[in-house]
């Protein structure tokens, strides 16, 4: 056998580095985490060659003494823990005192830096990945910390060569500065690369330039389309931005999700997330969000992963709930609103004051109440009763023009001044948001007009959303029913999963699943939903049980449900070519006003569109 040999120092800071520093950006993170633990109120970041030639990182923070200056270049040498109390409940970026160590491993590494005692000198530490002793001399700095690193793995040419080209190590480093930059409005940034400044953000001293800096970084697109959020519940907070359905990416990059400041990429975080947006979102597509966690510290614990984006949540049920319930209820709020202004969620216990950021001036615009009452009976009597079976009436003259006929009974149960052009001519009549109907195109899109100017609704998906969202809220308010199998199925498992269904005996009693344990490794279904009836009890079963295992929680016979009931409301809506009045499609557009989650249909389709006037005019160069 080998003998046992301890590591030289150095080559066991190499193998950190392998874990710490992945790439120039890697080095980034570790280098702007140790400027903002150390109170800094601007960074300015200065590279070159993306990285691998130069990375020079400046900050106005407190500064290293000269004393601690050479130990700060020593593996697992920090100021920010000092017990195992400490380790349980960080409250900052870094604090496994390893980062420089391990940078200065693979790289030219030089530390200046000042404190802002009276009469302290700046002093410069540099090291090298060759031998790692520490150099110390005086050196002229204000106070704060400047680190420069220098030919990144010029001693691993094994990982230079790994590296990808200079515009993707960039983009990395970029993504890293833009992460971090999110996560402290309260800190000035400055990025240059080559010589060039590419990003210069000042410090957020309100909401309005929150917003825009959140423009600048993740585009002025996702701002206009945000949902404001900021939900309290004691021990969580969660607030930030969610962008509406319709503002969908194609892949997962426009997902920011902090913990505490810190962000990071979590499984838990990611499902609660995936679940709110279940069935608005269309196949394929990504929610974009930026969003805020809050909590005690030591209920979170973020020393899991060598690069800290993972953490382990002590109550990690609560937390998914927490999470899933906000954004639910958010998403849910949204309602057709006003078309020159973007659509809020606004209902208690979710927030959404803060309004959007008016782009060309920097005004922040408050977000206006729809001012809707609740729609009269005779409002939604034609549509609803009818619509609902499927018997419409075929309007008199034909559905797709503005006769008189029509005209006369959309007066009557949508009076307002100046009839049905008062939409245009009186700036006092109060107009719902989705204005009223004019004509059916198609038979499948029925055209209004609002005080704004043109809307558009796909009158089938419309239809099936308000049916679906119906179904599931008397499916909500009568409970799960369930009913005993004529023959009881028995289900092999491993003792931990029956373990689990003992310890929650009553969230499968909630869900309408009776499940006895018949041994240590075996499980006895006996009842079911009674909406479930003919599906695949075992496999049903192990997918809940694969959810507790891993989350904690599971929400997989509601979503069974939930594609039943979908099915359902699709089979039961206005199909195309079917030809509606006036008042019917008057009805389907105000019902679209107060049901939750209108703006796509249950395949996550969108429901309707708007064109403004301005929009119209400059569509036909109209003015010009």
């Amino acid at each position: 056998m080998p003998v046992i040999k301890r590591l030289p120092a150095r080559l066991a800071n190499q193998i950190a580095a392998g874990e710490v520093v992945e790439r120039p950006a890697s080095v980034v993170k570790e280098l702007l985490e140790n400027s903002l633990d150390a109170g800094a109120e601007r960074v300015d970041i200065d590279i070159e060659a993306a990285g691998t030639k130069l990375i020079r990182i400046r900050d106005d923070g407190f500064g290293i003494s000269a004393e601690d200056l050479p130990l700060a270049l020593d593996r697992h040498a920090t100021s920010k823990i000092e017990s195992l109390d400490d380790l349980e409940q960080v409250g900052s970026f870094g604090f496994r005192g390893e980062a420089l160590a391990s940078i200065g491993s693979v790289s030219h590494l030089i530390v200046t830096s000042r404190t802002g005692e009276a009469g302290s000198e700046a002093q410069s530490a540099s090291c090298s990945g060759r031998d790692m002793q520490v150099t110390l001399k005086p050196a002229a700095h204000p106070q704060g910390t400047t680190v420069e690193v220098r030919d990144l793995f010029f001693n691993t040419p094994a990982r230079r060569k790994f590296l990808r080209t200079e515009r993707t190590e960039f983009n990395h480093l970029d993504d890293v500065v833009k992460r971090l930059a999110l996560a402290r409005f309260d800190v000035s940034f400055g990025l240059r690369h080559n010589g060039r400044q590419l990003q210069d953000l000042r410090r957020c001293d309100d909401e309005a330039d929150r917003l825009r800096r959140v423009a600048l970084l993740c585009g002025s697109g996702f701002v206009e389309n945000a949902v404001a959020i900021d939900r309290d519940a004691g021990e969580l907070r969660l607030h930030g931005w969610v962008a509406q359905p319709s503002f969908s990416r194609s892949q997962a990059d426009l997902q920011h999700f902090y913990v505490n400041g810190r962000y990071i990429r979590d499984k838990l975080v990611a499902h609660a997330v995936r679940q709110a947006f279940s069935d608005v979102l269309y196949q394929g597509r990504h929610p974009a969000f930026v969003l805020y966690l809050e909590l005690d510290p030591a209920e979170v614990d973020v020393n899991v992963h060598p690069t800290k984006h993972e953490v382990r949540f002590r109550d990690g049920r609560s937390v998914h709930g927490f999470i899933y319930s906000t954004l639910h209820k958010a998403l849910a709020d949204i309602r057709p609103s006003d078309t020159s202004v973007p659509t809020q969620a606004s209902t208690s216990p979710v927030s959404a004051s803060a309004g959007r950021l008016d782009l060309l001036t920097g005004e922040l615009v408050r977000q206006r109440e729809m001012g809707l009452a609740e729609p009269a009976a005779a409002n939604t009597t034609v549509f609803s009763e009818h619509a609902s079976r499927g018997d419409f009436q075929s309007a008199r003259g034909g559905a797709t023009g503005f006769n008189a006929a029509t005209a006369a009974s959309y007066q009557q149960l949508y009076a307002s001044p100046g009839g049905h052009n008062g939409v245009a001519e009186d700036d006092t009549a109060e107009v719902p948001p989705l204005g009223y109907a004019l004509a059916q195109l198609h038979g499948v899109y029925i055209l209004a007009q609002n005080r704004e100017g043109l809307v558009l609704v796909d009158m089938h998906a419309a239809h099936e959303r308000i049916t679906y969202e119906r179904l599931k809220q008397a499916r909500d308010e009568q409970g799960i029913r369930s009913q005993p199998l004529l023959v009881p199925q028995s289900v092999s498992v491993s003792n931990r999963e029956a373990i689990l269904v003992e310890e929650h005996a009553t969230l499968f009693q909630n869900l309408g699943l009776r499940v006895d344990v018949a041994g240590e490794e075996s499980l006895i279904i006996r009842e079911i939903p009674v909406s479930l009836q003919g599906a695949n009890v075992e496999e049903l079963l192990r997918d809940v049980l694969a959810e507790l295992l891993e989350y904690g929680t599971s929400e997989r016979i509601a979503r069974h449900e939930d594609e039943l009931l979908s099915t359902m409301a699709c089979h039961g809506s206005v199909r195309a070519n079917r030809r509606l009045t006036v008042p019917e499609m008057n009805a389907l557009l105000r019902d679209m006003e107060v049901t939750e989650r209108s703006g796509q249909c249950n395949h996550g389709r969108p429901t309707w569109t708007a064109l403004s006037v301005q929009e119209l005019d400059r569509l036909f160069l109209r003015g010009r």
